[in-house]
């Protein structure tokens, strides 16, 4: 292994102002922290990390675990969670109850199908759990190189790194624990850091190691190296750090720009060294984290207080039945000779009714049990796991360019899927691809490029198609008529809008570029009007960066490693139309220039004398250089509002057309910045750069307030040139997921730690903002200190902001205006707080789309929180990195997208889906399956349960109370196992109200399961009731038909066994008729199972009837030789079942002719195909299915709509108000 490495001449840090400052080294200048009191008590001492392997300074080690179980927990854990049901816990009791000798049945009846539903469940949760160990283990078995002993590094699983540890990470590799950076491969000690997985921010941060430990630059230079850290303890703030490093017997201050953060990556630095300061959980991204929570549907959750109304009513009728018991021992028994009153036993005692009375209780609560269904449970759990299984093997959820295809990591939230609400997601990697492409420009007033923006196309598109279903083009509008509606999009635009992509172009598509207009190309921009600003305008892009180039020597042009994307795109482009940055120095960047298309190459210098660095505050970014000519220029770009209020008063000479082109690539959704320059003088440059020099030297509190000051002052006069817009690659598809979703009825948050600038930008690119929708910024006031009166001061500006804000949008009164709200996480961090959080939720409600910027992981993680709790609605959450974690487990469900930055999203994820696209269709097609499929289910189980169950009761009463069942212990063990439990199974997995085309056609069909329309308590009750006098039917009917006449021809009557088979028949027909009218959708399997069912009924009777006596007891041959001959057995089964069904049949009739729901008109037009024979019919019932919503490129396209009809009117309207005047004037006369 090589003992050093070659360090790069370039000092870095000269080239920044604001982003990374030299930390002083100078005693007195810049004093240690004081470290005391609570919250500062770790040491680390470094190299040397058996010193931490006992007590008090053992610290966690870097093993992470995201599992919610362990081996000595899971069985605790797992049967708390278990009998947490109301079902399970009930039927503990029974089997408990049941080893005694009151038990009407057979212990095993109880104590077997309680194991078993226990058992499959827990093994379901174990496999989950098991998936995310192994997740825990690929993340924990990743190596990195660790400092052993003299300068000796050796490559470690990460698990396996301790506090102290000295270690090298190189370019592109994650950092495997929070260390404190020492040295780099740039002399400087300068690295730059990529924190997407941690705040959701694309830029790169510069980081620097303190300059007394920049020597340390190699191997061998860390076999005597020991030092002293004292440091803050473990905490969730990833942007503070407070400590010292104590090290040659001096103490130097540490501060957050030392600190390389776990799930951060290092980029444009060949290697760093660091040691580790917090391991594990300890780290700042885990801290963050939150426990993995134990998440249970509403359905499931409202089924626990159904189970709690069967319970009651378990009781009731229990409570009558013990009070009718007791009544017949007292009065009746005496009578009843053959139970020998003379000689009673406990229980038949008429002396004490009331003991006789209280035991039957037991009795009776364990013989009523079958209104509560133990099968329920199971059936669910099987049911959930095929549906998983679908949602795993969904091949249109399958992403060919990674081959990942979507997983549902637990299958306890299907049916959740349909119920969503609130969508809550993070913006980069998860929305945005992280890939800027440079797509547009305005020069000198005038605007180049032809491409459209995905935005434009899709809006183009929607456009036409919304024209058309209005009547407003005709059928014979010919191509060139529909290419000039396309355009009307945006009809000021200097060309068309492409509605198709692609086309006759076929040049290979460059990383960063995707310009088209020959008017730029190939030094065609010599033969336009204003060639010299087009120059400068080049020169700009060109110069004013901080990047460094690489030659790729296969294709020999140059690649650059920028600190955001968008700086890349620029070089891209100028690369692309002849101006290519070539090579970096400590004070020069050299450019290469290509004026014709003849390839005639000019290198020229740029001398570097000062870099003015992007700054969230500043919002622009400004480079002083001398060209070759010996003359000064500042280049400056940045935010057009921050740039047009710098602009000389000769300088706005393209003001108006710029503007004008910034608000048009703002609608298209592109990101804009503008350009500008002005000329210096000798003399005015060199007063100012003395200042400057003082105020970048100075020391104190005040410094950044001096350097803000001197930018200011030579950051003036300036003259515009142009403007800039690129296209922050989203996500293949996801303005047309985020429309149908919102067409589907749900709202999407947006939670980025980006800056507000950016997620305004990829707002307007997915259509949740837009042009005319009032933005609603929330931000705090800048405080001058950390005084109670100071954040009380804030906390009313606030406070005074919502209030206004709230009024404002409750006053509004135009049906069409959407309000977005825009707050950043310095802001939230007050209205998070108790006695502000639910002003800030109306607030966000009220608006049609919200965007929380610059917040921490935590903040998401409250954010989720509080609209979860605040709304009582279901809320999704979705991400892709480290930093998403805390929302996705706080969210109702979490879906984690597999990213190409690590797995810690889909590690704590419910779902787990490659692109944001497949949203649309887990939600919409499956969410909508599952809701239905298990919300039908449950209530047909409580139907089943209770028609069977009451039957029960209904018997014991027509027999005194006895306790007796009517049927046989068999049938009572087979009904839900084996007789009723696979055609609901059937129902669960293979229902479909519509085919998932149709469900992606009509979204608007999900808010079936957002406004609960299968599940309330009416529908409940409704089935209960059904149930109810099912179970009426089934009984009285069999009583009246068999009871009082002869039964067979021969004059014989029909004994217990005849009338219980015979009941129980006529439950078989009517509950597998039952669902088979529930079904909208069948296939073999459905049929084979529902009339399977009821054929291995005859089938189970004829058998067990042929076994002997001894076996089967009373029932021998039952079916055969009793019932099957005697047709008064077949007529009751037949009355019987049709009775039982037609108040469910009177219904559906009544529903669907009078008052039907939108799947039973989508079910009619598709059944007779008029779809087929009116393709107009279809289009405009596709249209009034949409969900009224303000967001997306459809309420985009609506907004335009609505302006191109205002203009119409008014046009008419004074065409008609001019033929008028002409009229009545004295000529026509």
């Amino acid at each position: 292994m090589a003992r050093g490495r070659i360090r790069s001449k370039l000092r870095l840090s000269h080239l920044y102002t604001f982003g990374c400052l030299k930390p002083s080294t100078l005693e007195g200048e810049d004093p240690p922290h004081p470290l005391h009191g609570p919250g500062f008590s770790r040491t680390v001492f470094c190299n040397q990390p058996h010193m931490h392997k006992k007590k008090p300074l053992r610290y966690r080690s870097n093993y992470v675990s995201t599992t919610r179980y362990n081996l000595i927990t899971f069985f605790p854990k797992s049967l708390y969670e278990q009998f947490h049901r109301a079902a399970n816990l009930y039927f503990l009791v029974a089997a408990i109850l049941s080893v005694f000798p009151l038990s009407p049945f057979n212990k095993w009846s109880m104590i077997a199908p309680l194991v078993f539903v226990v058992g499959l469940s827990m093994m379901k949760e174990a496999l989950e759990d098991w998936r995310r160990f192994m997740q825990d283990v690929k993340i924990n078995a990743r190596k990195t190189c660790v400092h052993k002993t003299d300068g000796v590094f050796r490559s470690r699983k990460w698990k396996k790194v301790s506090v102290g540890d000295v270690v090298r990470v190189e370019k592109d590799e994650f950092f495997p624990a929070d260390l404190l950076l020492l040295s780099s491969s740039y002399e400087d000690g300068i690295c730059y850091v990529e924190t997407m997985n941690l705040d959701g921010e694309t830029n790169l941060k510069v980081k620097r190691s303190l300059e007394v430990t920049m020597t340390l630059d190699d191997e061998d230079s860390f076999k005597n190296f020991m030092g002293t850290i004292r440091c803050e303890d473990p905490n969730p703030s990833l942007y503070t750090f407070v400590g010292n490093l104590e090290y040659n017997r001096q103490k130097f201050p540490l501060d957050p720009s030392q600190i390389l953060l776990r799930d951060s990556k290092l980029r444009n630095t060949a290697y760093v060294y660091g040691v580790v300061v917090f391991t594990g959980h300890d780290t700042k991204v885990m801290q963050n984290s939150t426990k993995s929570p134990s998440k249970r549907s509403r359905i499931e959750r409202t089924m626990d207080y159904i189970i709690y109304t069967l319970l009651v009513l378990l009781i009731l009728i229990s409570c009558i039945s013990s009070s009718g018991f007791a009544w017949e021992t007292e009065f009746h028994m005496p009578k009843m000779w053959y139970l020998r009153p003379d000689a009673p036993e406990d229980l038949t005692n008429p002396i004490s009714p009331v003991y006789a009375g209280v035991v039957h209780l037991i009795t009776a609560l364990l013989l009523y049990g079958y209104l509560i269904p133990i099968s329920l449970y199971v059936s669910i759990e099987v049911v959930k796991v095929w549906q998983a299984s679908f949602i795993n093997q969904d091949l249109r959820m399958y992403d060919d360019e990674s081959g990942v295809p979507a997983q549902a990591r637990t299958s306890n939230l299907n049916e959740e899927l349909g119920q969503v609400h609130i969508i809550l997601s993070d913006k980069t990697g998860t929305l945005t691809c992280n890939q800027m492409d440079f797509l547009k420009c305005s020069i000198a007033g005038t605007s180049y490029g032809v491409r459209s923006s995905e935005v434009e196309l899709a809006a183009a598109k929607q456009m036409a198609v919304d024209l058309e279903e209005h009547g407003e083009i005709s059928s014979a509008t010919t191509p060139q008529c529909q290419t000039k509606v396309y355009g009307t999009w945006d009809s000021s635009r200097t060309h068309e809008i492409e509605v198709q992509s692609g086309g006759d172009n076929t040049r290979a598509p460059i990383k960063g570029f995707g310009f088209e207009d020959d008017r730029l190309m190939n030094g065609n921009w010599l033969r336009e009007s204003q060639p010299n600003d087009i120059l400068q305008f080049f020169r700009v892009l060109a110069i004013c960066h901080t990047a460094i180039p690489e030659l790729d020597e296969e294709s020999g042009k140059y690649t650059y490693e920028a600190e955001s994307p968008d700086e890349a795109s620029f070089l891209a482009a100028a690369r692309e139309f002849g101006f290519e940055f070539c090579k970096r120095t400590q004070s020069s960047v050299f450019i290469r220039e290509r004026f014709s298309s003849s390839g005639q190459i000019v290198e020229r210098e740029y001398k570097v004398l000062n870099l003015l660095d992007f700054t969230s505050k500043r919002k622009r970014m400004s480079v002083v250089v001398r060209d070759e000519e010996g003359q000064l220029l500042l280049l400056c770009k940045g935010a057009d509002s921050i740039i047009f209020e710098r602009l000389a008063k000769n300088g706005k000479t393209y003001l108006g057309p710029t503007t004008k082109h910034l608000t048009e690539y703002g609608e298209a959704g592109l990101r804009t910045l503008a350009l500008a320059y002005r000329k210096l003088d000798e003399e005015e440059y060199s007063a100012w750069n003395s200042e400057f020099q003082k105020a970048k030297t100075s020391i104190g509190s005040d410094r950044d307030g001096l350097l803000e000051t001197g930018a200011d002052m030579i950051e003036k006069d300036l003259i515009l040139i142009g403007a800039t817009a690129v296209e922050d690659k989203l996500q293949k598809g996801v303005p047309q997921c985020i429309d149908k979703l919102a067409q589907a009825g749900l709202k999407l948050w947006v939670l980025t730690g980006d800056k507000m600038e950016t997620a305004i930008n990829i707002g307007f690119a997915c259509s949740l903002l837009r042009q005319g929708m009032r933005q609603i910024c929330i931000t705090s006031i800048n405080q001058d200190g950390g005084s109670q009166d100071s954040k009380r001061a804030v906390k009313e500006n606030i406070l005074n902001q919502l209030t206004k804000a709230v009024q404002m949008v409750k006053l509004e009164k135009d049906p069409h205006a959407a309000f977005a709200l825009i707050i950043d996480g310095k802001t939230l961090t007050y209205t998070l707080e108790d006695d502000m959080k639910y002003q800030f939720l109306a607030l966000a409600v009220d608006c049609a789309s919200v965007i929380c910027c610059r917040v921490s992981p935590k903040q998401k993680a409250l954010v989720t929180r509080l609209v979860k709790e605040g709304t009582g609605k279901t809320t999704l959450a979705i991400g892709d990195g480290a930093n998403d974690v805390g929302m996705i487990q706080e969210a109702d469900i979490g879906v984690g997208i597999s990213g190409v930055e690590g797995m810690q999203a889909v590690m704590a994820s419910d779902f787990s889906i490659a692109q944001f696209r497949f949203l649309e269709r887990l939600l919409v097609v499956h969410g909508h399956w599952c809701y239905k499929r298990i919300a039908q289910m449950i209530c047909y189980f409580f139907y089943k349960n209770i028609a069977f169950g009451l039957t029960l009761f209904y018997f014991e009463a027509f027999t005194g109370f006895s306790g007796q069942s009517v049927y046989n212990d068999y049938y009572l063990l087979l009904f839900n196992v084996v007789l009723t439990s696979l055609p609901v199974i059937a129902l669960g997995v293979f229902e479909q109200d519509v085919s998932s085309e149709i469900c992606l056609q009509f979204p608007a069909l999900y808010q079936q399961g957002t406004k609960n329309l299968f599940f309330d308590w009416s529908r409940i009750l409704g089935w209960m009731c059904n149930g109810v006098y099912s179970s009426l039917v089934i009984f009285f009917l069999n009583i009246g038909i068999i009871y009082s006449q002869a039964f067979r021809a021969g004059g014989q009557t029909a004994d217990m066994d005849a009338v219980g088979t015979t009941m129980f028949t006529c439950i078989i027909w009517a509950v597998n008729v039952q669902i088979a009218l529930t079904m909208s959708h069948f296939t073999w399997i459905q049929h084979v199972l529902i009339w399977g069912s009821i054929a291995f009924w005859y089938l189970f009777v004829a058998l067990y009837g042929m076994m002997p006596s001894s076996l089967s007891g009373n029932v021998y041959r039952i079916l055969d030789e009793i019932l099957a001959p005697a047709p008064i057995y077949w007529m009751a089964t037949l009355l019987v079942t049709v009775t039982a069904v037609i108040p469910y049949v009177t219904h559906i009739a009544y529903q669907r002719f009078l008052n039907p729901m939108d799947h039973h008109i989508i079910q009619e037009i598709k059944y007779y195909k008029r779809d087929v024979e009116d393709a107009r019919l279809w289009t405009r019932e596709r249209t009034k299915a949409r969900e009224k919503t303000k967001i997306g490129f459809t309420a985009r396209v609506d907004a335009k709509i609505r302006h191109l009809r205002s203009k119409l009117s008014k046009k008419q309207s004074n065409l008609s108000h001019c033929s008028t005047q002409d009229a009545m004037s004295p000529r026509s006369l």
